[in-house]
Parts: structure tokens; sequence; C-alpha cells
């Protein structure tokens, strides 16, 4: 064999552009996604907390506002069992504010009473572990 024929180092070297990144470029990469998954897992458990807290909120809410339908309806049968009735044409704006409110619990209601037969994703076991929600 010839020394002209023979490869030459050169010929075997990649472009700069073409080059694979170093093992410690891979670590760092790796890192740094790593940082961002743990941060990403963090916002989104702090938002599923958030969403929580609001269901129980809108839970009681609606609880309050049955119960003050309740009343309402019971204390306007009261009143109505007591007193003369109103002429017709002077009761007719209450009635219809105080229907469209029970109208509206009542849907409020029963979207609440459908979200809690909806069941609920479970948690993985780490990213909760060892918190707890004040009041739960």
């Amino acid at each position: 064999m010839d020394g002209a024929e023979r490869d030459r180092t050169q010929d075997w070297l990649l472009p700069e552009g073409a080059a694979p990144p170093l093992l410690s470029e891979l670590e760092q990469r790796i890192d740094q996604a790593l940082i961002v998954a743990k941060a990403s897992e963090k916002a989104v458990m702090a938002v599923g907390d958030a969403a929580l807290d609001a269901a129980q909120q809108a839970r009681r809410a609606a609880d309050l506002a049955e119960r003050a339908t309740a009343a309402a309806l019971s204390a306007s049968q009261s009143v109505a069992a007591t007193v003369a009735p109103p002429a017709q044409a002077e009761a007719a704006p209450e009635d219809v504010a105080l229907r469209s409110f029970s109208e509206r619990a009542d849907r409020v209601v029963a979207r609440l009473r459908a979200l809690e037969r909806r069941p609920r994703r479970a948690r993985p076991a780490s990213a909760g572990a060892g918190r707890r929600r004040p009041g739960g």
C-alpha cells in the first residue's frame, strides 16, 4: 500500500455543525429538562389543589343557596298565609325574580351533584405525599 493512498486523519473529522453533542452537554440538557419537569409538576399540583378548593367552595355556596331558597320559599308561604294576596299585577315581578333565582340555584346544585358523581382521577402518590391541605 502506497503512502499516498492511505487515509488521513482529516478525512475522518466531522464538520463543525455535524459533530454530535458531548456527553457533558447531554447531561446538562437532561438536568435542565428535569428542572423544568419538576417545576411543571409543582405548578400542575397547585392548579389542581386550587380547583379542588374552588369546587368545595362552590358546593358550599350551592348548599347555602339551596337553604336560602328553602327559607325564602317558606317565608313567602307563611306571609302569604297570614296576609291577603296582593293583586296579580303587583306580585308578578317579585315572583318572577324569586322563581328565576330558584331555578338558577337548582341548576347549580344539579351541576355540583353531577360533578360529585364523576370519579376522581387518582393523583400520583409521590406528587402529593406528605402534603395536606388545610381543612381536608
